[in-house]
């Protein structure tokens, strides 16, 4: 089997170090993964720039729906200046009208400031009411690859819709599925369709200090946070190694 490229969403620069050692081959960058993902900060763009592999920065004001306005976007053009001076190789980026069709007049915007880097089309796709349609816009507008969990929860749960965006792309764009994707899984998700890169974060919910050692200041779960897990990326990484022979 072809190598698949193996994609880690992280939202640290711990994530971003531990992923690239343990097997990552491209980082997705953001901030706030926890509301599905918002840009990353300037400190972080650059700091993740020294590590030695490709990375996307995700371009995304706020959290919440995909419907931006002309303020929106006069930030996230800014955004996207911002994370080409840092060496960005792409951006991900998503934008809808309100019935959830992608908003093509934008994204074509974005595109066009973000000349000569990489465009992801980021889960965006799974709210368009029509996913034939969203995918012949996005071939149109360049797009690189659309990242996609089949309109599911997971991936494994919207594996048959991946299937389907697979074969209608025939080869066009590169469909990358994300959404819960770890070892058992993923060789459950390779019997039902081939791809040429796969997408995860790779977390792990973590407690903090503060619960054990200041427990009056530590109510429920306010400083638990999910990490980039380093022995979640390894096995994905070993396991897509060896398969690829």
């Amino acid at each position: 089997m072809t190598k698949i490229t193996f994609e880690v969403c992280v939202d640290t620069i711990q994530g971003a170090i531990d992923a690239v050692k343990n097997g990552a081959d491209r980082l997705e960058l953001c901030d706030a993964l926890g509301i599905g993902g918002t840009t990353p900060s300037a400190g972080l763009m650059m700091r993740a720039s020294k590590l030695g592999v490709p990375i996307y920065a995700m371009i995304r004001p706020r959290g919440g729906d995909f419907i931006f306005n002309f303020e929106d976007m006069d930030v996230m053009m800014h955004d996207i200046d911002r994370a080409r001076s840092y060496g960005m190789a792409g951006i991900v980026i998503g934008m809808t009208h309100e019935n959830g069709a992608l908003d093509v007049a934008k994204l074509e915007t974005l595109i066009n400031h973000a000349e000569g880097m990489g465009v992801t089309l980021h889960r965006a796709f799974d709210v368009t009411p029509d996913t034939s349609e969203a995918l012949e816009q996005a071939i149109e507008l360049g797009i690189e690859r659309i990242l996609t969990s089949g309109q599911k929860e997971t991936a494994l749960e919207g594996a048959i819709k991946i299937k389907s965006v697979i074969d209608q792309a025939a080869g066009r764009i590169s469909i990358m599925p994300c959404s819960k994707i770890n070892p058992p899984n993923v060789e459950s998700l390779l019997k039902i369709f081939s791809v040429s890169e796969i997408h995860s974060s790779c977390r792990t919910l973590v407690g903090s200090p503060y619960d054990k050692n200041a427990p009056s200041m530590a109510p429920g779960d306010d400083f638990s946070r999910h990490i980039t897990d380093p022995v979640k990326v390894k096995a994905l990484a070993d396991y897509l190694r060896v398969i690829a022979g």
